[in-house]
């Protein structure tokens, strides 16, 4: 890793304002000069002139082994999908299945903006090579449920013990797929396991009406209650989804520190419904946003969920005022740090790690400019990043993947589907 700067570009900076014709500096892994004036001794200089500098995404909630099933399952209610399609698909897979997807995955998502994700699935090992190897950063974990968690017991002390002190780019959480798909003594297992590891935790949490209705029939909780009845919030937990939460969760959410991971565009394709996100606001709960798979979303670009992210909420809300840039930015990037454990990561300023995204202004869909914030949520995808920086290191510039081939991964996910089709 060697040091850059970049001179007068625009910034998205610490609070989320813009700031204009600023210089940054960044050295080895960390950003370390932010000024109005020119610095020299760094090895690389970037004119930033027509170029915005913002921090890197954060998705908080990912399934980035699950490329192969891109447009695999579609027009079906989650339950289908689930259950028809998606489970019998995942059946099939092995090690190496996991491993070239998530390079897949982690390609598309550096070519959008994004350094790091949130990832639930399964071959904990296969994810990890995968993280390591693509320069970005995960906290990846195994999804618990009632028919495989004793052999994921293991597969998870395995795993931290192989993975757990290799890399702070690579993080273990743990994982419980959801209240329909576990039981209490699931929920209670795993929950001490990510306490005695120290570690966070990772659950889907009131996606459909329906999850809620069998889960106060069979337990009279809420999948909310129940979650937290059985220990899975005494460590830090992001909630994938809340479309349905009620009154007492969210003070229980609130106290408990959890973060939520909104989902907008695998939520509205799947009719699942839309997240409060406003109401949770008003809980003080830590919202972040996150792109859930490719078999739910079909891309995963941050700029599109920070998108639907506003526009839903000023819709079901039917207030324009609602969910400002800023807070779309923070969602997207900061929010899912915090959310990760990375208390370092996640905005633009000096002793942070270097995680940063270059963003052509000069395109006509971005031209003119009048508020740089507006023009990121509102006009910008993922097409216009031109490079992404994670922890000081370049892993995408104007084209070129630094550490991933990726017409190999390309090949091998055309290829495998050509295998599986003719099965």
């Amino acid at each position: 890793m060697g040091s850059i700067i970049f001179k007068s570009t625009t910034l998205i900076d610490k609070d989320f304002s813009q700031k204009r014709n600023i210089f940054v500096g960044i050295s080895k892994d960390k950003i370390d000069y932010i000024g109005n004036e020119y610095k020299s001794g760094y090895e690389r200089e970037i004119d930033g002139t027509g170029y915005c500098l913002m921090p890197a995404f954060y998705n908080s909630h990912a399934h980035s082994p699950m490329a192969l099933l891109r447009g695999y399952a579609e027009n079906l209610s989650l339950n289908e999908w689930l259950f028809k399609k998606i489970f019998p698909f995942e059946a099939t897979l092995n090690d190496e299945d996991i491993y070239q997807s998530m390079l897949l995955s982690f390609a598309e998502m550096i070519r959008f903006g994004c350094v790091s994700t949130s990832d639930m699935y399964y071959c904990g090992s296969s994810m990890a090579k995968a993280v390591l190897e693509s320069g970005a950063k995960s906290n990846i974990s195994l999804a618990a449920t009632t028919e495989n968690f004793s052999r994921l017991k293991k597969e998870y002390i395995d795993l931290i013990n192989e993975f757990g002190d290799i890399s702070d780019r690579l993080k273990i959480d743990f994982s419980i797929h959801a209240p329909y798909t576990s039981n209490p003594e699931v929920v209670g297992e795993i929950s001490d396991l990510a306490y005695s590891y120290g570690s966070n935790m990772h659950i889907h949490l009131s996606e459909t009406s329906g999850e809620s209705i069998e889960c106060k029939k069979k337990y009279a909780l809420t999948p909310t209650e129940y979650f937290d009845k059985y220990g899975a919030f005494r460590v830090p937990t992001i909630a994938a989804h809340c479309v349905y939460i009620e009154e007492n969760d969210y003070k229980i959410l609130m106290d408990k520190g959890v973060t939520v991971a909104t989902c907008p565009t695998s939520n509205l394709k799947l009719a699942s419904g839309i997240c409060n996100v406003v109401k949770l606001y008003e809980n003080h709960i830590n919202v972040a946003l996150g792109t859930d798979s490719v078999a739910s979303n079909n891309n995963l670009d941050m700029f599109e969920e920070m998108k639907l992210f506003s526009l839903l909420q000023k819709g079901i809300n039917k207030d324009p005022t609602v969910i400002t840039p800023s807070q779309c930015l923070y969602a997207a990037t900061k929010a899912g740090a915090k959310a990760q454990g990375r208390f370092f990561c996640g905005e633009i300023k000096v002793g942070n790690k270097a995680d940063l995204v270059v963003i052509d202004l000069d395109r006509p869909h971005l031209t003119p400019v009048h508020d740089v914030l507006n023009t990121l949520v509102y006009s910008a995808n993922g097409a216009d990043v031109i490079m992404t920086i994670c922890d000081g290191k370049v892993l995408y510039e104007n084209g070129d993947f630094k550490t991933i081939d990726i017409e190999k991964v390309k090949w091998f996910a055309r290829n495998r589907i050509m295998e599986k089709t003719n099965d």
